[in-house]
Order: structure tokens, then C-alpha cells, then sequence
């Protein structure tokens, strides 16, 4: 007779033997990961120092901010901030800029989304190019037949030349961002609507547009910004009245000194509603451009 002994319980694996190995990543990865590390700080680096070193030289002295030795150790004052809004009255300025900027992106917008949509739809290539090559065109190159024929119109230093200068700038660049996007809308909703009674152009406003709302908005971000920068269409086309800010910056240059502080401090000023837009806004400004890349 043969007795069977009971097996013993395997003893229960540890947890640090159940925890899964983590793997090592190749060493090409480790590189990339950090070359790109490196690359994003020096990118960071290269646009983060000037603009810091512009804060901090608005807050300082004409002579300290010529003093190396003074490049972080000074006593920081709103002379500079008072001495714009006070004696150089930027205020007028401010408001030139958004008024140019807004009317030039607004019309821009206007016209440039149905002419998108026109190019998308009917895949007019060519047209499209011609759109490219306006948008590539020096300014510079425009300034002086421009002159010639609005100063014979009796336009020149009204916000009518600065607001159609502008738009050359913002025109091209919205059709251009509005056709990607409408290229990566299905055609198939608009059929749809068109199946349940809507005519095209009814089409276009009640499912289109609305759908294209992320496009319109970043296209139209982006035209303000390039209007609120622009400084060469202002130079010579504007008038003492209707100067805008890039422009303004003029007036703490003078023919045998440079007030860098007052300088400095409307560099700030112009700057900082720049960046405040770009920061509350870059969230729609990725997306929009990514589903235009991605879609195009």
C-alpha cells in the first residue's frame, strides 16, 4: 500500500517579483530625448533673455542700463512707465493700433473665409498660388506705387490706407489657414444639408461656418498680432494722428541721444498685450494650425 504525502504550498511570490521590469530605454532614445531637451531650453533661452533684459531695463535708469554691473542689481522704478503714459501720451496710440488691427483683421475675415472656402471647394490650385505669392511679396516693394496712388486719392494718413495696408498682410494669410481647414471638412455634411432643403450658400452658413469656428479664430489671432507688429506700412502711410504704437517708439529717439529707459518701457507696453493674447489663446492657435496641417 502506498501512502501519497500532500504537496507542499508553493510559497507565494514577493511583490517586488511581481512588479513588472521596467525597461530600459535604447540608448539612441536617451540621446534624442535629450538633445531635444536641450534644443527646447536653448530655443527658450534665445527668446526668454532678450525680453527679460527689456523688463528689466524698463524698470531702470538710463545709466544703469548701460552699466554691465548693474545688470541685475538695481533699484527698480516706474519712472520710465510714468514718463510714457504721462509726457509721451501712448494712449492715443494704443487706441490706433486696436482700431487698425481689429477693422483690417474683421474685413480680412470677411472677404478671406468665403474666397477659402470658394478655393477649397473647387480646387482652384493655381488661384491658391497666386494667394501664396501675395503673402511672399515684400511690403517694401508696395510702398512707394501705394503712395503715389492713395496720396492722389487723398488717402494717405487716414486709418482707410493703414486699415487696406494691413489687410495685405492679413488677407493672404486667413485664406491661406481657411483653405486647409475647409479641405479637411467631409463634403458630406454639406450634401446632406443640401438633401434636406438647404441651398448651397445656406449650406455653407448653418453647418460650414459653424464647424470652422477654431479655424476663423486662429487666423483671425494671428492677423491681429502681424497688424499690432506692423511698423512699415505705419512709417509711411500714417499721419500724426493716426500713428500707432510700433510707430510711437520714434518719440525717445532723438537725433543726439536715446532715452532707453522710455524706450524700453513702451517696448513693454507694446509687447505685453501680445503675449497675454498669445498665452490665453495658443491653446486654439495649436489646434487650429494642427488641423490645418494634418487635414491639407
Amino acid at each position: 500500500m502506498t501512502t501519497t504525502l500532500p504537496r507542499e504550498a508553493a510559497p507565494a511570490p514577493s511583490p517586488a517579483a511581481v512588479r513588472p521590469r521596467r525597461r530600459r530605454r535604447p540608448a539612441k532614445t536617451r540621446v534624442a530625448s535629450a538633445l531635444r531637451v536641450i534644443a527646447i531650453i536653448a530655443v527658450l533661452l534665445f527668446f526668454l533673455v532678450p525680453f527679460a533684459w527689456m523688463v528689466m531695463a524698463s524698470m531702470k535708469t538710463s545709466l544703469e542700463i548701460t552699466d554691465p554691473s548693474k545688470l541685475l542689481n538695481f533699484t527698480p522704478t516706474i519712472d520710465n512707465f510714468v514718463r510714457v503714459f504721462d509726457q509721451q501720451n501712448f494712449l492715443p496710440y494704443i487706441f490706433n493700433s486696436f482700431w487698425v488691427g481689429f477693422a483690417s483683421t474683421a474685413l480680412s475675415i470677411l472677404l478671406g473665409v468665403p474666397a477659402a472656402y470658394v478655393l477649397a471647394r473647387f480646387s482652384m490650385k493655381r488661384s491658391a498660388g497666386m494667394v501664396l505669392v501675395a503673402r511672399i511679396i515684400p511690403g517694401v516693394s508696395l510702398l512707394v506705387p501705394w503712395y503715389y496712388v492713395f496720396s492722389n486719392l487723398g488717402l494717405v494718413g487716414s486709418f482707410t490706407v493703414l486699415i487696406i495696408s494691413h489687410m495685405f498682410v492679413s488677407l493672404p494669410l486667413i485664406v491661406w489657414i481657411m483653405m486647409s481647414f475647409f479641405e479637411g471638412l467631409p463634403l458630406e455634411l454639406e450634401e446632406a444639408a443640401e438633401i434636406d432643403g438647404l441651398t448651397p450658400i445656406g449650406a455653407f452658413l448653418r453647418i460650414t461656418l459653424p464647424l470652422s469656428t477654431p479655424g476663423i479664430a486662429t487666423a483671425g489671432i494671428l492677423a491681429f498680432i502681424f497688424s499690432w507688429n506692423n511698423f512699415l506700412f505705419a512709417l509711411t502711410l500714417a499721419s500724426d494722428q493716426t500713428r500707432t504704437l510700433p510707430l510711437a517708439l520714434f518719440n525717445f529717439v532723438g537725433y543726439a541721444a536715446i532715452d532707453w529707459g522710455g524706450l524700453m518701457a513702451a517696448s513693454v507696453v507694446i509687447t505685453i498685450p501680445v503675449i497675454v493674447v498669445a498665452l490665453f489663446t495658443q491653446k486654439y492657435i495649436v489646434s487650429g494650425l494642427s488641423a490645418g496641417a494634418t487635414k491639407g
